[in-house]
């Protein structure tokens, strides 16, 4: 049985990942190195809130299955970076209720091979890209946007992947502007994504 190690979760989330009520559970260990990141205890070893099995998890969300089905909602991976679990949540989905809605928060700057196991599994991707700008893409996270892209433009090469992917544009303080997040925008549209979120990160001084 798999199992994997946890920083959080988070019950009764209205609309907020995914359609409906869902229950974000957030995994330990992301690839990138966010400046602003709100979750840095996943990059640290002592950052581990618990580790949990798929049995133990399906357990414990299973509480606000009623929830899920009256609302059309269900379970949000977040992190730290969940495509990393792809073997923990291909597990726990063969457990669950076929009903409840199963969305991942992903940068998808990870190996292709998770990205691969995932897509018959997942309802609704939110990819957190930053900005199309490789060189702020790299300042700000640490790491190369081609990666991302590449898996990006993959799930897009699937029929039905327009309307399940909205992408996250945020203004980001000290790394890029509104018109930069035009130019994402409009390379992404090209794309074939649709579905945005836009929004200003708050930084406290």
């Amino acid at each position: 049985m798999q199992h994997a190690p946890l920083i959080g979760m988070g019950r009764h989330r209205l609309a907020i990942d995914g359609q409906g009520v869902t229950t974000l559970v957030a995994f330990h260990g992301c690839p990138l190195r966010c400046e602003y990141c709100l979750n840095k205890t996943c990059w640290h070893e002592d950052g581990i809130w618990r580790e949990v099995t798929t049995k133990e998890l399906l357990d414990e969300v299973s509480i606000d299955n009623l929830y899920f089905l009256a609302t059309g909602g269900g379970i949000t991976f977040g992190g730290g970076e969940p495509c990393l679990r792809s073997l923990f949540i291909d597990e726990f989905h063969q457990m669950t209720d076929r009903r409840w809605h199963l969305n991942i928060e992903t940068s998808l700057n990870v190996e292709h091979t998770h990205v691969e196991r995932l897509l018959p599994l997942v309802d609704q991707w939110i990819v957190d890209i930053k900005d199309c700008n490789p060189d702020i893409y790299e300042r700000y996270t640490g790491r190369s946007l081609q990666n991302a892209i590449a898996n990006l433009r993959w799930l897009l090469s699937h029929d039905g992947m327009t309307e399940k992917i909205t992408v996250r544009l945020p203004l980001i303080p000290r790394h890029n502007t509104r018109s930069d997040i035009s130019k994402s925008r409009l390379q992404l549209s090209e794309m074939g994504i649709t579905h945005f979120d836009e929004f200003e990160y708050v930084v406290r001084k």
